[in-house]
């Protein structure tokens, strides 16, 4: 029958995933035994280095351990169809279809986070503490859970529903349309993210007026870039992990440096992070990288709906008749081959950007303290010096610490 045909796709699809995914990690674990590069020496001392090994092979075997519990509950649920009987069981009590979608994906979300609270919480207060990283307390934790709710029952809950609305309004077509809305949402997170959404988790506070401050408005001008809005952010209250990001364009542009990066690096090396933030302005690559998420999601709205009415797909998740939303979790299994093509072209994109921001803060600013400054990232957050190149290849929207040092020690200023 098809649909058992498609019952084992779906089945194989998974599987190959999850092995894929786990010969990856072996190959990674495996690499980071090798003698730490020339290049990179001195990063750690022997100490902080068994640390470091001894945190990537517990996080390792973490990884295994929720990545095989995973894999074996969804092979599950596939095999018994255990979908399509929730399915049937929200029937009953919602026999619109509409109605009977939201309540399916709303009890798989909180089911699903509810089943991985455990290992979040082993993994925040036994793994991330144990290494000194965790500064969540289990009040921030359990806002962080609330708000995640309430962000997802109001705005997931919106864009699920105009799907879905859209999908029994427009038949095949719906995906036009709704590529459309959802472009302008992505555009909007893009221009807004850092206003509205930052702050419901983190204090934004603009950098106060200091040494710091003067050397990035003098870099600033230099470069002839609009500096308007620079914040620090509390990364603190989460985690000793330190990090900067640019995010929106326009007047809505906005720097981010954790106050755990400023505590932690000279007024140098903040200043070649900054650079390398700009760099990213410069080259447009927050455009670039939106216009081509958009690009993505057209292509995947447009699969999506070639297989959206297929009876036999909603069979074979174990459904008893067409049920839109059970042909949307079969088709995020489905897609994963492509997803994973359109993943790597991605990830090559996003290095070739950090490679560009890298080579325009060396050309703007000065080598050196930008090469410090990511080090001493690395070192603080106990980064893998040797990951495997397949890792890196399939897994890395940035390029390895090594592959960025040696490509900034060829520039030509």
């Amino acid at each position: 029958m098809q649909e058992q045909t498609i019952l084992y796709l779906l089945l194989g699809i998974t599987t190959f995933d999850f092995l894929f995914d786990k010969t990856l990690s072996y190959l990674n674990d495996k690499n980071r035994k090798l003698p730490i590069p020339a290049s990179l020496e001195g990063i750690y001392d022997e100490e902080q280095y068994k640390k470091s090994q001894e945190y990537h092979k517990v996080s390792n075997n973490f990884s295994i351990l929720t990545s095989s519990i995973s894999f074996i509950l969804t092979m599950g649920m596939l095999y018994f169809g255990i979908f399509g009987w929730l399915d049937g069981c929200l029937r009953s009590v919602a026999p619109i279809d509409l109605i009977a979608s939201l309540y399916f994906f709303g009890i798989l979300y909180f089911v699903s986070d509810i089943v991985t609270i455990p290992f979040q919480l082993y993994s925040t207060f036994v793994i991330e503490e144990k290494f000194g990283f965790n500064k969540t307390t289990v009040k921030t934790f359990v806002m962080d859970k609330i708000k995640g709710y309430v962000m997802t029952l109001i705005i997931g809950g919106i864009i699920l529903s105009t799907l879905i609305w859209l999908i029994f309004s427009m038949g095949q077509g719906f995906w036009l349309y709704f590529w459309i809305i959802i472009s302008v949402i992505m555009v909007f997170i893009n221009m807004f993210y850092t206003s509205l959404i930052v702050p419901i988790f983190n204090k934004l506070t603009p950098l106060e007026e200091s040494e710091l401050k003067s050397a990035i408005e003098d870099y600033s001008k230099k470069v002839s870039f609009p500096l308007t809005n620079i914040f620090v952010i509390d990364g603190s209250k989460r985690s000793s992990k330190g990090n900067a990001f640019f995010s929106g364009f326009g007047k809505k542009k906005k720097v981010v440096l954790y106050d755990t990066l400023i505590e932690k690096h000279t007024k140098e090396e903040l200043v070649a992070v900054l650079a390398h933030e700009v760099g990213h302005f410069k080259k447009k690559h927050i455009i670039w990288s939106m216009i081509f998420g958009i690009l993505q999601t057209g292509f995947m709205l447009y699969l999506l709906s070639l297989m959206i009415f297929n009876s036999e797909v909603s069979y074979a998740m174990g459904g008893q008749t067409t049920a839109i939303h059970l042909n949307i979790l079969a088709f995020g299994i489905l897609f994963s081959p492509l997803s994973k093509i359109t993943g790597v072209l991605m990830n090559i994109f996003s290095r070739k950007n950090e490679y560009e921001a890298d080579e325009y803060a060396v050309v703007t600013y000065d080598r050196k303290p930008l090469i410090d400054a990511l080090k001493k990232l690395t070192s603080d957050s106990l980064g893998n010096l040797t990951p495997h190149p397949l890792y890196v290849f399939f897994n890395y929207s940035h390029p390895s610490l090594l592959q960025r040092v040696e490509a900034m020690e060829r520039v030509k200023k």
